[in-house]
């Protein structure tokens, strides 16, 4: 692990770091924030996933979340969006390809190649984590924004076991019923249906995966809500399933990282409930 920056912040450390994947077989960033707890022991981990075009660089830089990760002792790890160099395939529309991701492993070409980022960021970075930070892997939880929050909830559901608490900010949750999931899913896992259903934390649900509870908040002046997100949806999956939902509905609250800015306390606060 290639730390490239360190910088202090409320008593603890901003790490942004590198390492060469496996997975993705690209050189791979993320961003570490280390609390000053971290200095006496293995302290709790918590994952952000990052939206559409964003990097590791948007969610440190812009949320001031160091500050409560530091009073609640928390790592704050935030990995790029995707992988990103010289020979990666790409697109130029903002919705495919380098800066997203969308947390999958891609199986069609070109993409399969270097768009491994669930095995990246559910085992190679678990690895690299363990051995390489002062981190409790054995109490983790993981939150996103977007395209992230979609990353946040399908990972979880996809790995009991993994996190012990999940929640996202304005999530994509049902990807195979919006535009952006359609085409993301069609370019990275084809044709096939059942492909798409596992990677729809909606149709995960419906099809039998289960997390004990979800903590969502959503602005209703978002220009993405009914087009892209349809947060009602996750509401009526969960109420079938019995998965306890917080679906907040804040109002006048945009797409923003203003938005996220303002909730922020309180969803590392949620965390702190199942890592502390």
């Amino acid at each position: 692990m290639e730390i490239l920056s360190r910088v202090h912040s409320f008593g603890g450390e901003q790490l942004v770091c590198r390492h060469q994947s496996s997975c993705t077989k690209t050189p791979m960033r993320f961003a570490v924030y280390l609390p000053p707890a971290s200095r006496n022991g293995k302290v709790p981990v918590l994952w952000f996933l990052s939206g559409l075009t964003c990097t590791e660089a948007n969610f440190t830089e812009k949320v001031g979340a160091q500050r409560i990760a530091s009073e609640l002792g928390f790592i704050l790890i935030v990995p790029d969006t995707s992988p990103r160099s010289e020979g990666v395939a790409d697109d130029a529309a903002y919705d495919l390809g380098q800066g997203a991701g969308f947390y999958l492993d891609a199986t069609q070409a070109p993409w399969s190649a270097h768009f491994q980022m669930e095995s990246w960021i559910t085992r190679e970075l678990q690895t690299l984590v363990a051995d390489e930070l002062p981190a409790d892997i054995k109490r983790q939880g993981i939150f996103g924004h977007s395209m992230g929050g979609h990353g946040a909830l399908t990972l979880a559901l996809r790995h009991p076991g993994l996190y012990a608490s999940v929640s996202a900010f304005a999530p994509i949750v049902a990807p195979t019923q919006c535009p952006w999931g359609q085409k993301a899913f069609t370019a990275y896992l084809g044709e096939d249906q059942a492909a798409w259903r596992s990677h729809d934390a909606c149709a995960l649900i419906e099809d039998g995966a289960r997390v004990p509870e979800i903590l969502v908040d959503q602005g209703t002046a978002d220009q993405f809500l009914t087009s892209q997100l349809k947060p009602d949806h996750l509401r009526d999956a969960c109420v079938k399933a019995g998965i306890a939902l917080d679906l907040r509905m804040q109002e006048g609250y945009d797409h923003s990282y203003y938005f996220i800015a303002s909730f922020m306390a309180d969803h590392m606060h949620y965390h702190a409930r199942f890592l502390k």
